[in-house]
């Protein structure tokens, strides 16, 4: 356990010293970070989730909100963000923000991971929001400077190299909402809850929601769900295309895993080079998204993974991935 201990001070020490070097990002509170001793253990509110898990490596370096775990043997290259801030039904502060920001830096400088799963350890919430109660204290410019903050984390959930779900079971309210849209996939359970409800406050969905919704559901349904801040429950959520599956409540969990082991055994360079394509392409128009999937695919023209794939279907196997 010693050298568990030391591992986690040499990780939070380098990376104090890489983001005390982006002055645009929030600073961390070190006395926030935690390095723990337990391997493979994790309490869990649904016993299913427990149950149907292969064995966990909790991260040495989490924050009292945010948890990293790592998921091993053959679901190596699975690693979860779960929200765990039950007094506050997971809303979005400042060290929150700080300790999702962190873990997200932390997992795109892994190169092991292949998937992320985003889900919450509180029961009937996935997220709140934004902590209302922080921000009635903020002048204008800290309300700016956060809203700010919040939108830069969820722009960098959508650009990670690999995939997301996000797994939503209760209420993903505002703020909430607006990470699951930054995901690539959400998965929901029939009890799930949608709301964007800030012009019932005076204000707009700032972390992008204006712009993420529409994209997803069509702009005229965005515009209703907006001005009115109407609630939605999961099933009208996948009618609209705003969740991939909504399945029965408590096992958006089992769902969202099934779908992260299947991406988990495709070609790790394969899936980093579709984002990209899908991702940028969907933003230009026909002619210039086909040239970007040119080059995307001229990227893995030369992999050994490619070989590998096309010498498994040949004899008959499963393929050996290693990412290269």
């Amino acid at each position: 356990m010693g050298t568990l201990r030391a591992i986690g001070r040499c990780l939070e020490h380098n990376y104090m010293k890489r983001l005390k070097s982006h002055n645009s990002l929030p600073q961390l509170d070190s006395g926030k970070l935690l390095v723990s001793d337990k391997s493979g253990s994790c309490l869990y509110t649904n016993p299913l989730q427990y149950l149907t898990r292969r064995t966990l490596i909790l991260d040495s370096i989490s924050s009292e909100s945010v948890r990293l775990q790592r998921h091993s043997d053959s679901d190596s290259g699975i690693v979860e963000v779960s929200l765990e801030r039950p007094g506050a039904k997971n809303a979005i502060g400042k060290e929150m923000l700080r300790g999702l920001r962190h873990t997200l830096e932390m997992i795109n400088e892994d190169a092991s991971a292949k998937v992320v799963l985003i889900s919450s350890l509180v029961p009937k919430v996935f997220c709140a929001g934004a902590d209302l109660k922080e921000r009635k204290m903020m002048t204008p410019p800290e309300v700016q400077f956060f809203v700010n903050s919040l939108r830069s984390t969820f722009a960098f959930i959508e650009a990670l190299h690999v995939p997301t779900i996000a797994i939503i079971e209760g209420a993903a309210l505002g703020g909430g909402l607006e990470m699951a849209l930054s995901c690539d996939l959400r998965i929901c359970g029939e009890d799930a809850l949608f709301c964007l409800p800030e012009t019932g406050l005076a204000i707009i969905p700032g972390a992008g929601g204006t712009q993420r919704l529409p994209r997803l559901v069509g702009t005229s349904v965005a515009k209703e769900l907006i001005f009115t801040g109407r609630k939605i429950g999961g099933r009208e959520a996948v009618s609209t295309g705003l969740v991939n599956y909504c399945v029965p409540a408590g096992e958006a969990h089992l769902k969202a895993l099934e779908i992260a082991q299947e991406i988990n055994q495709k070609g790790p360079v394969a899936i980093r080079m579709a984002k990209k394509a899908i991702n940028e392409g969907f933003e230009i128009d026909l002619s210039s998204a086909l040239e970007l999937e040119e080059e995307c695919y001229e990227q893995i023209l030369n992999t050994k993974d490619r070989l590998e794939g096309l010498a498994a279907f040949a004899e008959k196997r499963k393929p050996r991935y290693n990412g290269e």
